[in-house]
């Protein structure tokens, strides 16, 4: 199976909260996970906040920081592309979307995944509407 997370996702293989489950079962049964280019950046931006928080500690931080560089060398990464671009600016148009969402979804798009897992309820309307199989956590 051919999974594709966004951030809000996969961000819960690393951070206990609600949907953890679910991801560590997915990421588990899955034979391939991929991820958008910029889905990193945001899993730090997201640690970094809830550093800031104070919802996990420094040392947790740095440690699912290590956890996570470590474990994306086995995970497939779609880059942006002028194809990716273009579905992007396609969702954008026909969705009520972030532009950083309609990026995941633009890879989500091109790679055809068995499987788009979010948590975020405006990009899984835009995902099921651009015929994607969704699994809202």
């Amino acid at each position: 199976m051919k999974v594709f997370f966004d951030t809000t996702a996969f961000v819960k293989r690393y951070v206990d909260e609600p949907g953890s489950y679910e991801v560590i079962k997915i990421c588990r049964q899955a034979d391939l996970l991929i991820l958008g280019i910029i889905c990193l950046p945001e899993m730090i931006s997201t640690l970094c906040r809830l550093v800031r928080e104070e919802k996990i500690s420094a040392k947790d931080y740095r440690q699912i920081k290590r956890q996570v560089l470590k474990e994306i060398e086995t995970i497939e990464i779609c880059s942006l592309s002028p194809e990716v671009i273009k579905r992007a600016i396609g969702c954008l148009e026909n969705n009520s979307l972030r532009a950083m969402d309609a990026l995941h979804l633009g890879c989500a798009l091109i790679i055809n995944p068995d499987l788009f897992v979010s948590s975020d309820t405006r990009q899984i309307l835009a995902a099921n509407k651009e015929g994607l199989t969704v699994l809202k956590l």
